[in-house]
């Protein structure tokens, strides 16, 4: 709303009638001087304007007029009032009263013309230091005008075109609100086609005969008055003698191709296009080279207004409206600028300054245009105000330099351009105080862990006192993580933790003086359900518990409160509410709903809800197991810099308790991504302690475990930083070997990053020759694990140390380690070899050890060289021989050498071994081997057979061994049956190597085993084997015992027997005998199916093989049992045993009784007699 005169609003003098606008609302103070009054008593303090009546103040001619005006100082200020830019005296009007100790006035305006108390009032608040001035308040009644009479004219138009209905509303304060009624008091419909402009009117893109009506009425209400005044009807007749045609949309507002709109900042912006055309044109939006402020925008009337809330600069621009139907389409352009009233960048604040301080006071505004500011001390412009040397002013701001006692002021700060203007109002209190702290002594604050503890320390003193603060009245609060002092002295914890907990003392000091005073702060554990409801389905008339267990810190106790869809439990006795349960008995289907547990404490509180069913009784299900769910709501509490309490939610167990919970972290700095396990913690359990390691970034989450398996995962929970510090241990398996004569290689394993507790790890290497009286040599090295020192001595100790660092201290002293530097190739050989010849294979060798200090590094052992040079009854050396090596370890001084060729010339040298490689070799030392057997003869060979004779021949043995003395032939002949006959013995001399044997027997197989000797007696044999027949080849001893003259003979006597056998049998049967094999097998079995004896486990007394088939022409009964009543007959008479039963060598008799019972029951029913050879061949 504006002013009625532009003028008032661009400039304010006080006392000179112009308008000036305090906005208290924008001032603060950097040192506000508080109201408790203990405080207040003595303290002097300028005026302030606390309430105030708004700028613009329409009021009800129906009730008194109330124009407030309240203020603060001390002394507490007087009240005076201009009106229209003079003073107003009040006390001489008897309408106007002026409430006591505050400036508020009240106007009674009954009886009287309102019109008389319209105007600009202002409000001014004195004391001794200063004097503040309120707000221009503009004072008008509220109007609501009557329509001027007026005869509307009945419309007739024909269907198709476009209307417009003009409204035109009387002039109202405030503005009407219009709307559009029949005579029934309904409102017309609206659509895209028919709609109402901002102004009023109302549009139809194309009539329609549904728009005939005679009582189109535009209504006009007015807010404050809540009056409402109605336009003559108008009467709308459509014609459709000569309907209009389709045509192209067309713009009715606003007209022609482009518009302008300003409007200023802050406010909403209303843009509109309403068209025409036939069919009825869609109206779409856009804004030129940007896009629409979707946040604040919104479309109203069917789309054909815009409006954007809270303008800023960047609204402006072009805005294209699009009217389009099939026909085509039209456009508008609207072009909106934006300016702006003066607003505040910085409002100036109040200051509080001691003698001889500098303060300044600041006045940022802006504005379209760029406002113009000035200033004001108690209320006169400040270039007609007294002079002062100590004041400065520079456009918008006022430096105020070293000010004196009693130069206490109210500034006011005016910016204003041809929109509007601001004024605020800051005084310059001029004061000397001492200290005083206002937060009450001894206060006790408590939070929960993990919230912001906020410790006031309020206080007061000029000039303004500086804070500092002590815990346990030791140690020195600084600013920095944790804590947070703020500048009006509250102590700000972000995170609390229960290590916060404890005594606070802030001390307020200044030149004059210094206060302090004594708050608590009692950091507690949040209050948790650990065991949530959950979801239920019960069956009605069964009981529905719902658990709700807590865990809160033991100081605070917690109270349940249970509620049923968000309102209170049914007064029910059904309805049992416990400590952590609640229990509905006789659950009817009224209970299904949802139940919400809340804990509540003092400073917090917890709820979980679960919806409770209600359904059908229906057998019970069987339990079914599963996984446990993960735990959930992880929480650390009780930080410390290596430990930190981890709490968590359990899961559902399904129906499997909770064996133990899996606690793993990550380390994020490290090792990102994997995943590490920490600790276990019981089943029942739902916190642990966990140890922490320092400069590790951990996030930790929890598994659960039962009898089925372990859940998923738990989300993990915050993370948790611990601090860096120095190493707690130094790097693993330190050592110190030389790789090359002239060095030493220290070498370790290195610390993991996880081990490190800091940046910046390195380690110090150490070390010193042991045994010598030097100091420690050192380097610090990083990112090896090994460290070479050169030039030092060959193969000695040398003591050595690795200890780890960091940016943060040092490891633990390390432990000394003993390494030895490079070794050197031995220089010494052994001295004194002998050898000793224990026998033909079998020599030991002696040797005096070299000295420890030739050695030159470790001694490893000595290794003896030798070599077979010749035979001793050869003259030629054997080159062919290949040098043996054997180790001996450690510091020996003898050795065995097994494994020699007897009879032989040996070289053998000694060498001492070290890491490094071998000495020089001894001198050498030849052996000789004694005689020993000889080998077996090169080949035994069987030549010229006859039929009595047989002529063999051999080669003397590859390795003679000694001086070969001569053979030894031993034969004997070998039977049909494997047996051996007597052995005879011949001996040749060394030159031999054939012989022809006679008198032998024909057809007969010998054996013969021949051997070299030497003196010391018979070497090792060869054997061959022939026969005396004439063939080339040597028989095989594996003779084919069909081709054998005794076995073909066995043969033809049992086939003969079989066959009286079987003529005897079909004489019997010819008869219409049966037989049945023996007695006690009369029972009407199949044999096929006899049962197993309890003694062996054989199938009754018979064979289960081919050979026991029926012969052919039988035929088997269709009962398939025997018949044993027609014959008492058996061919056990006709053989040698008693039962038919196999003997123990399986011989024939066993085998035919086996057989004939089977053939008994097969073919006793059999027409024909059967064929002998049919009979002899199933025996085959």
């Amino acid at each position: 709303m504006t002013h009625p005169s532009m003028d008032r609003n661009r400039k304010w003098v006080p006392g000179f009638g112009a308008v000036l606008l305090i906005l208290l609302s924008h001032t603060t103070s950097a040192l506000e001087v508080p109201l408790d009054p203990k405080v207040l008593e003595g303290l002097p303090q300028p005026p302030t304007i606390t309430l105030q009546s708004p700028k613009d103040y329409i009021f009800d001619p129906r009730e008194n007029i109330v124009i407030h005006c309240e203020a603060k100082g001390k002394p507490h200020p007087s009240f005076s009032w201009t009106r229209n830019g003079t003073h107003f005296d009040v006390e001489k009007d008897s309408k106007v009263l002026m409430k006591p100790g505050s400036g508020t006035l009240v106007i009674d305006i009954s009886g009287e013309k309102a019109e008389a108390y319209e105007g600009t009032y202002q409000c001014t608040a004195h004391n001794e230091h200063g004097t503040a001035v309120s707000n221009n308040i503009v004072i008008r009644q509220s109007r609501s005008p009557l329509w001027s009479k007026e005869r509307n004219e009945a419309i007739v138009v024909q269907m198709g075109v476009s209307l417009v209905l003009q409204c035109r509303p009387p002039a109202g304060l405030p503005p009407p609100v219009i709307f559009w009624m029949d005579n029934n008091f309904q409102r017309l419909p609206l659509d895209k086609r028919v709609s109402q402009a901002l102004n009023g009117d109302l549009y139809f893109s194309n009539v329609l005969p549904e728009d005939n009506r005679n009582d189109y009425i535009c209504y006009a209400r007015f807010p404050h008055t809540q009056t409402i005044q109605q336009k003559q009807p108008i009467s709308v007749t459509v014609l459709d003698n000569s309907p209009d045609g389709e045509r192209r949309p067309g713009f009715m507002t606003p007209l022609g191709i482009t518009s302008t709109k300003m409007v200023l900042r802050g406010e909403t912006l209303e843009l509109e296009c309403i068209a025409d055309g036939l069919p009825t044109p869609e109206i779409s939006w856009q804004k030129d080279g940007g896009e629409l402020p979707s946040s604040r925008m919104s479309f109203y009337n069917f789309k054909k207004t815009l409006k954007v809330s809270d303008v800023n600069e960047a609204d402006a621009g072009d805005y294209r409206c699009t009217a389009t139907n099939k026909l085509g389409t039209a456009q508008h352009v609207i072009k909106v600028s934006v300016k702006a009233a003066p607003f505040w960048v910085s409002a100036p604040r109040n200051l509080i300054l001691a003698p001889n301080e500098t303060g300044i006071l600041t006045c940022r505004v802006n504005g379209e245009p760029k406002p113009k500011i000035s200033w004001f001390v108690n209320g006169v412009p400040i270039e007609n105000a007294p002079e002062d040397h100590s004041r400065k002013v520079d456009d918008d701001t006022v430096i105020l330099s070293f000010v004196k006692t009693g130069s206490s002021a109210v500034y006011q700060c005016n910016a204003s351009n041809e929109f509007g203007y601001l004024l605020a109002n800051a005084f310059v209190n001029v004061l000397a105080e001492a200290p005083r702290v206002l937060t009450p002594p001894n206060r006790v604050y408590q939070v929960i862990t993990n919230n912001p503890a906020l410790l006031h320390c309020a206080s007061f003193g000029s000039p303004i006192p500086t804070i500092t603060w002590f815990k346990d009245s030791q140690t020195s609060v600084k600013n920095g993580d944790p804590y947070v002092i703020h500048e009006n002295g509250t102590l700000e914890i972000h995170v609390a933790q229960p290590l916060h907990s404890g005594k606070y003392t802030c001390i307020a000091s200044n030149n004059l003086g210094i206060k302090e005073n004594h708050v608590y702060l009692e950091v507690k554990e949040p209050t948790r359900i650990l065991k949530q409801p959950e979801y239920k389905d019960v069956q009605r008339g069964m009981s529905a518990v719902f658990e709700c267990k807590v865990k809160h810190d033991p100081s605070l106790i917690p109270t349940v409160i249970w509620l049923k869809d968000n309102g209170e439990l049914p007064d029910d006795e059904r309805f049992d509410v416990d400590v952590d349960s609640l229990t509905i008995r006789d659950v009817i289907d009224e209970d299904e709903g949802t139940y919400t547990c809340i804990q509540n404490t003092t400073l917090d509180q917890d709820s979980a809800s679960a919806m409770l069913t209600v359904v059908e009784p229906t057998p019970t299900p069987p339990i079914v197991y599963g996984n446990p769910d993960p735990p959930t709501d992880l929480e650390l509490t009780d930080q410390t810099e290596r430990s930190v309490q981890l709490t968590w939610t359990p899961g559902d167990e399904h129906n499997s308790p909770t064996q133990k919970f899996l606690i793993q972290y990550e380390d994020l700095l490290h090792q990102p991504g994997v995943w590490i396990n920490l600790t276990d913690a019981p089943g029942t359990s739902t916190t642990v302690q966990l140890n922490l390691s320092p400069y590790v970034y951990y996030s930790f989450r929890v598994l659960a475990l039962n009898g089925v398996g372990y859940s998923q995962p738990s989300q993990p929970s915050r993370q948790y930083r611990t601090n860096p510090s120095a190493p707690d241990e130094n790097p693993s398996d330190v050592q110190g070997v030389g790789t090359q004569p002239g060095n030493l290689v220290i070498s370790w394993t290195p610390l993991t990053g996880f081990l490190a507790n800091g940046p910046g790890l390195e380690y110090k290497v150490q070390w010193r020759q042991k045994d010598v009286e030097e100091d420690w040599s050192s380097k610090t090295v990083a990112n090896v694990s090994q460290f070479v020192v050169s030039g030092t001595p060959t193969y000695v100790p040398y003591e050595i140390k690795v200890q780890a660092i960091n940016d943060y201290g040092s490891g633990p002293e390390p432990e000394v380690v003993i390494g030895y530097s490079g070794e050197d190739l031995p220089l010494s050989a052994p001295d004194s070899v002998q050898v000793m010849v224990h026998n033909s294979t079998l020599a030991e060798v002696h040797w005096e050890p070299v000295s420890l200090q030739s050695v030159r590094g470790k001694l490893q052992g000595y290794k003896v060289y030798f070599r077979r040079i010749r035979g001793l009854h050869e003259t030629e050396e054997d080159t062919e021989q290949q040098e043996q090596v054997l180790t001996f370890s450690g510091n020996r001084s003898e050795g065995r050498l097994p494994g020699l060729q007897p009879y032989s010339l040996y070289n053998l040298t000694v060498r001492v071994l070290n890491i490094k490689g071998e000495g020089p070799p001894s001198p050498s030392k030849k052996f000789e081997t004694p005689e020993g057997v000889p080998g077996p003869p090169s080949f035994l060979n069987v030549i010229n057979p006859g039929l009595d004779s047989l002529t063999l021949e051999w080669g003397p043995p590859m390795n003679n061994n000694g001086r070969l003395a001569g053979y030894t032939l031993k034969y004997q002949p070998v039977n049909t049956t494997n047996e051996l006959g007597p052995v005879k013995v011949i001996t040749f001399l060394a030159n031999e190597t054939t012989i022809t044997l006679g008198n032998l027997n024909s057809s007969m197989l010998y054996k013969f085993y021949m051997s070299a000797k030497t003196i010391k007696g018979s070497g090792p044999i060869i054997t061959e084997e022939a026969f005396t027949a004439m063939d080339t080849t040597v028989p095989n001893r594996q003779v084919d015992i069909a081709t054998q003259g005794w076995f073909i003979g066995l043969m033809c006597a049992i086939a003969l027997l079989i066959l009286v056998l079987l003529i005897v049998c079909f004489i019997k049967r010819n008869k219409g005998g049966k037989y049945p094999v023996k007695e006690k097998e009369d029972a009407h079995q199949d044999p096929e199916i006899q049962p197993m004896k309890e003694d062996d486990g054989t199938f009754g007394e018979y064979s289960d093989t081919e050979d026991h088939k029926p012969l052919k022409g039988s035929r088997t009964p269709s009962n398939g049992t025997v018949r044993r009543d027609e014959s008492d007959d058996s061919l056990v008479d006709y053989g040698e045993g008693g039962d038919g039963q196999f003997n123990e060598d399986g011989s024939f008799i066993g085998q035919y009784s086996g057989k004939k019972e089977k053939d008994t029951h097969e073919g006793n029913e059999s027409s024909e007699a059967p064929s002998p050879v049919n009979a002899m061949n199933s025996f085959v």
